[in-house]
């Protein structure tokens, strides 16, 4: 991105009567604003023209009056030379220098909000994607539809909404804009509404990334009713909570299942932890995605047919993807659009991180014994390398293990470490009662999934049940066994 050439345009959208959202930027930094008195009524206004250098927008407060050219409401430290927006017509596109119709625009689209609170990440996406691409950003503001405590009626209001925004974008059409260089990103309630605009331009929307679209009052409906593949050119769809208010099946042309699609690590597992309980796993879709936007590490997602065959690591071939290999999950996945479109419905795994940065590297783990008896256990790894250590946990099922057979393991590290100089082991059983067992390994063998090295291995160690083992591997060779 040139400095000074991105342009940030704030797009604000009340349901179902007209509250004013104001928003303030510094003289360098554009804002407008859309509002609409009814669900029937199309397009009402825009908000104020700044120049373009160093675009940025910061949500400040909420008013029930339209807002005031003195800034009288600005509750922002930060904004000491602040200018407030002020609406305008929607009519004269032309009034807004700084919306360049040529290039790409983006629209932001959030979800349920039963509190109406603003969501906390709008800021760090609009500014993440501005860093990303030189075009425009509009941040769609709904609240007064999505904001009610009545659920259903909050999907109600999905469907009004989108006609709304259907309307206006058919607008920057007739005036020049290309359906095709539009991207929809669109959270919960908001992926369908995407869905659902791109169903009314006939599928012609560049591109849809749907962050665990809503289940409730979807699951079950037609799919001109909800989101699915035809609604754009591209759509990729990520799943984070599947079994509460996340959508379970595909629908998209690639879905991303992480950690399987529940259970977030990092998130509260029990309902005394108050209401994050209910929204944390919901929620992780927008962080992780903002990691991908940010470039923080790639995350690497594996075709399956199930969470547990990925686990397995049965599912690490990426030849169908051809040189590129597997898709990263997040924004870059467009990179793959041509093959995944060759494709059709593709349903991908990756696992993460509890926190950020959330991906996780993945090794493939050989593991040959001359134990007489067969074995069942889990396995520990950690790397070790310029003072740094990553750890990889294989105990979603115990392993079996039997003498000069390979069993392959995955596993996935929660860094990656560009030089290992170390490795630990340890094998556990799980049995508390029960001898301990030791593990007699001829040879493991550890190969980086997406760096093209040498293979690192070793040779005759003994794993005593619960003990740790620590070594430095030494390249393999292609003769050994």
């Amino acid at each position: 991105m040139q400095g000074g050439s991105s342009t940030a345009l704030l797009f604000l959208l009340s349901l179902p009567e007209v509250n004013a959202v104001q928003i303030c930027g510094d003289t360098n930094r554009p804002v407008m604003f859309w509002t609409y008195d009814s669900p029937d009524q199309e397009i009402l206004s825009y908000g104020k023209d700044h120049s373009r250098a160093g675009v940025k927008h910061v949500p400040v407060a909420i008013s029930d009056t339209a807002p005031a050219d003195n800034c009288s409401n600005i509750q922002s430290s930060e904004m000491d030379n602040a200018t407030c927006g002020t609406l305008l017509s929607h009519t004269d596109l032309s009034a807004h220098p700084q919306f360049i119709l040529s290039r790409p625009t983006t629209f932001i689209i959030h979800g349920y909000r039963p509190t109406g609170s603003p969501p906390a990440w709008l800021q760090q996406i609009s500014d993440l994607l501005l860093a990303r691409e030189d075009g425009n950003v509009i941040v769609v503001d709904w609240n007064h539809g999505a904001a009610n405590v009545n659920y259903l009626k909050a999907v109600e209001n999905t469907y009004n909404a989108a006609k709304n925004l259907t309307a206006f974008i058919t607008r920057l059409q007739e005036h020049g804009a290309s359906l095709s260089s539009i991207h929809m990103i669109g959270i919960s309630l908001g992926a369908h509404m995407s869905g659902l605009i791109g169903a009314n331009l006939n599928g012609s929307l560049g591109r849809i990334t749907a962050l665990d679209p809503a289940g409730p009052k979807f699951t079950g409906t037609p799919p001109e009713r909800r989101l699915d593949p035809t609604d754009a050119q591209f759509v990729d769809v990520l799943h984070t909570d599947i079994d509460a208010l996340g959508f379970r099946e595909p629908l998209g042309h690639i879905d991303f299942y992480a950690n399987g699609g529940t259970d977030q690590p990092g998130c509260p597992k029990t309902i005394f932890s108050g209401g994050a309980y209910f929204k944390c796993d919901h929620q992780r879709s927008v962080f992780l995605f903002l990691d991908s936007v940010k470039r923080t590490c790639v995350s690497k997602a594996f075709p399956c047919s199930s969470y547990k065959d990925f686990l397995d690591g049965n599912c690490l071939n990426c030849d169908r993807f051809g040189a590129a290999g597997c898709p990263v999950f997040g924004y870059d996945v467009i990179k793959w659009k041509e093959v995944l479109l060759r494709l059709g419905q593709t349903k991908t795994y990756f696992t993460t991180n509890a926190d950020s940065p959330f991906c996780m590297t993945n090794y493939r783990l050989e593991v040959m014994i001359w134990n007489k008896d067969v074995r069942w256990g889990y396995m520990t790894v950690k790397l070790h390398g310029n003072g740094k250590e990553a750890v990889a946990t294989i105990d979603h099922t115990a392993s079996k293990f039997k003498k000069y057979t390979k069993t392959n393991l995955f596993a996935q590290f929660d860094k990656d470490l560009q030089s290992v100089e170390k490795v630990s082991l340890k094998f556990s059983t799980g049995n508390v009662f029960k001898p301990k067992y030791k593990l007699r390994v001829l040879r493991i063998r550890l190969r980086h999934l997406e760096r093209k090295e040498r293979p690192l291995c070793r040779y005759d160690i003994l794993l005593e049940e619960n003990k740790e083992v620590t070594f430095r591997p030494i390249s393999c060779e292609e003769s050994n066994f």
